[in-house]
C-alpha cells in the first residue's frame, strides 16, 4: 500500500472514530506533517454537512483548502503571497468537481442536512459510512499531490 493510501485510509479511519469530513482530512493531513495544534481539529468543526449542515461545500473539500491554507498561506496581508494557495485551492476544488460532478454536501449525498427528517433519512441510508470517505479519499489524493515537493 502507497503512503497517498495510507493516508487516504487513516482520513476514512477518523471519520469512522466520529469526526466529521472536514476534520478527517485536515486532522489527518496536518498529523502527516508532524503538526500538533489544539485547534485542529476544532476549527474545522462547523463545515461538516457543507458548513453547518446546510448542504453547501463539502466538508472533505474545505478541510482540504483550510490544510492549503496551512501549508501554503500567508500571515502577512499580500495578494502576491496568497496566489499560491489560491491556485491550488482552485485546482482541487475542480479536480473534486469534475470526478463527483458536484462540489456540494446536497447534491453528493442526495440529502438535505438542514432538516431534521432529511438527516435521518440520511443516517438511515448511511451515506456517511458509504458515501463520504470517496469524497475524503479524493480530497486526500488530490491534496497529497498538490502539497507534495516533487524533488
Amino acid at each position: 500500500m502507497s503512503q497517498k493510501e495510507i493516508l487516504c485510509e487513516k482520513a476514512v479511519e477518523t471519520l469512522r472514530q466520529g469526526y466529521n469530513c472536514a476534520q478527517s482530512v485536515l486532522l489527518t493531513i496536518f498529523k502527516h506533517w508532524n503538526g500538533k495544534n489544539k485547534l485542529i481539529p476544532r476549527i474545522a468543526t462547523g463545515f461538516g454537512g457543507g458548513i453547518g449542515r446546510c448542504g453547501s461545500v463539502c466538508g472533505a473539500l474545505t478541510g482540504g483548502v483550510m490544510a492549503i491554507g496551512i501549508k501554503c498561506g500567508t500571515d502577512e496581508p499580500s495578494l502576491e503571497k496568497r496566489l499560491k494557495a489560491y491556485e491550488l485551492s482552485r485546482k482541487l476544488y475542480m479536480e473534486f468537481e469534475n470526478k463527483h460532478g458536484s462540489a456540494f454536501c446536497r447534491d453528493l449525498i442526495g440529502y438535505e442536512l438542514s432538516n431534521p427528517n432529511g438527516l435521518k433519512m440520511a443516517r438511515s441510508a448511511k451515506v456517511f459510512e458509504e458515501k463520504c470517505p470517496t469524497f475524503i479519499r479524493t480530497v486526500m489524493e488530490n491534496l497529497i499531490d498538490l502539497t507534495t515537493d516533487p524533488s
